[in-house]
């Protein structure tokens, strides 16, 4: 049975991360800048609660620990997308295949390389490995290669709020024409952030960058005890 100090945290802090959230949206719809997207406002609005309270991470995950196990659920959502995109996926699988293999397989080699080049611990390397994969799938990889699922999900929202910003400059530069090539761009850089730009480019471009993050986190998701295997 759950204490009354156990249910006052969750009841709390719950509240306190939803309305963190709401806030960093009204924020948002009224600045419509990178650097007030809510993926990265409510964590910052949710530290600066956390250390004005004194309360310590321990504390905060036991209140909050529900909306973690539902990734889970919200993982076995991410197959309708592809269903609902299978026309899509038939007519250019051959380069979908191609580009989340490689986008991919980049991702993690360079997220691995870098942490080694900079000298960080071997649980934090691997920790920034899945850090091109969306939350779910990132937290479940990250744990099966011996890392700190907890920490890659901290990458993962700075790695779709900057992709999604970078995003938006590289469209200026690369001759990008199709939608399928500017949806990718931002599935495969910016997963659920670069998903939600690429809507706001148009509708097409949101399911491509939709399809592709699923498709990205599903393979790497296969992939991870493979590597796993090769790290250890």
């Amino acid at each position: 049975m759950p204490t009354a100090d156990t249910l006052t945290l969750t009841l709390f802090w719950s509240a306190a991360t939803i309305g963190c959230y709401v806030v960093a949206r009204l924020i948002f719809s009224r600045l419509k800048r990178w650097w007030t997207a809510p993926l990265l406002l409510t964590p910052i609005l949710v530290v600066a609660l956390a250390l004005a309270l004194h309360t310590g991470y321990a504390d905060y995950i036991r209140g909050t620990h529900w909306m973690v196990v539902m990734l889970g659920p919200v993982t076995v959502a991410f197959a309708l997308p592809i269903y609902e995109q299978r026309a899509l996926i038939r007519r250019h699988w051959p380069v979908l295949l191609v580009g989340v293999l490689v986008g991919s397989a980049m991702a993690m080699a360079t997220a691995w390389a870098l942490a080694y080049a900079l000298g960080l611990p071997e649980a934090m390397q691997i920790s920034l490995m899945p850090r091109s994969t969306s939350t779910p799938f990132a937290m479940t990889i990250s744990d099966d290669l011996g890392g700190l699922p907890n920490l890659t999900a901290v990458f993962v929202v700075l790695t779709g709020v900057i992709g999604a910003a970078l995003g938006e400059a590289m469209l200026k530069l690369l001759p990008l024409r199709s939608s399928l090539a500017r949806g990718a761009l931002f599935g495969m850089g910016a997963h659920a952030a670069g998903v939600a730009r690429a809507h706001q480019i148009g509708g097409e471009e949101g399911s491509i960058a939709g399809l592709v993050m699923v498709l990205a986190g599903l393979l790497n998701v296969l992939a991870a005890p493979v590597v796993g295997a090769m790290l250890h």
